[in-house]
């Protein structure tokens, strides 16, 4: 972009959000809300807020994202995910204003084992990823300028995730059974942070603008790799107590750990077309992981 812009970031003190502050700041002036300012469950305060802010990006990686209470808290995740995303799109829209929002991994089914492409048909097993995709659709919807990235088990060296749960666990206990049957790409915050501030600097540049003339539209956005939940934490455990007598990891499936919202088995995404579009390849998950453990 070759203009300075007025960017509008939901979720500012989340673990995407925080790194979103740092990576858009090259492209303008970032007004950076949390929920306290801006609650996305309240509709009408959102329209209001959008409005008051009048920005060109809009940048909106708050969600509702605790998979299990969802399923006791439907109405507040699509109020969330599905409503609000909606009324920025709509905002967007009157003020020819680029938004910019995220998916899940979870609007699919997880069958099979090959990696899934953006056209894929959705099929989401639980109400998050039901609320989630509902967001997409209605983004879509309102016909405004978007781009919406799919990603996966995200995680970063602050707020609630995998990473931190295991370091915490590993030096509670003496054993943990961790599933070993859902296949993905862990997902280093800072990364997404950056892929998308690397999106958001092509469009629009004559000069080194993307492949293709219209490029909005749904893209996957995950680090390269795969491994399971298991596999996952075998490598935090090696990163993080490479001189302490470890935690045993036990690998077990899925149904010896039930939880009230149902998890997709594949998780693999395709990340082909962004790298068509926009030349992008994040790094493998393994060295992401080890930059965060290194960095935090």
């Amino acid at each position: 972009m070759t203009t300075a812009h007025r960017i509008l970031l939901t979720g500012a003190n989340g673990q995407v959000g925080w790194e979103l502050q740092r990576s858009l700041s090259s492209l303008g002036t970032v007004v950076a809300l949390d929920s306290k300012i801006m609650n996305l469950a309240d509709a009408e305060a959102v329209r209001q807020k959008v409005r008051e802010i009048a920005p060109s990006i809009i940048v909106n990686p708050a969600a509702y994202t605790a998979v299990d209470q969802a399923e006791r808290e439907a109405e507040l995740a699509h109020a969330v995910n599905a409503v609000a995303p909606g009324v920025l799109a709509e905002e967007a829209g009157t003020l020819g204003a680029l938004l910019v929002h995220y998916s899940t991994d979870y609007v699919f089914n997880g069958s099979g084992a090959t990696p899934w492409r953006e056209d894929d048909a959705c099929d989401p097993l639980n109400v998050y990823g039901a609320t989630k995709l509902a967001g997409e659709r209605a983004i879509q919807a309102t016909g405004c300028r978007h781009l919406i990235f799919r990603t996966s088990w995200v995680y970063g060296a602050r707020g609630s995730n995998f990473l931190l749960t295991m370091r915490r666990l590993m030096r509670e206990r003496l054993e943990l059974k961790i599933v070993a049957d859902q296949i993905g790409a862990p997902t280093w915050c800072r990364d997404l942070a950056e892929a998308t501030a690397l999106v958001l600097s092509q469009v629009g540049s004559p000069m080194s603008g993307p492949a293709q003339a219209d490029p909005w539209g749904i893209y996957h956005m995950t680090n390269a790799g795969e491994t399971s939940w298991h596999g996952f934490a075998e490598a935090i455990q090696a990163l993080d107590a490479p001189g302490e007598t470890p935690a045993r990891l036990l690998p077990i499936p899925s149904s010896d750990y039930p939880t009230p919202a149902q998890r997709p088995l594949n998780s693999r995404l395709n990340n082909d077309r962004l790298e068509r579009t926009f030349g992008l390849r994040l790094q493998d998950w393994r060295a992401a992981l080890a930059l965060c453990v290194e960095k935090a």
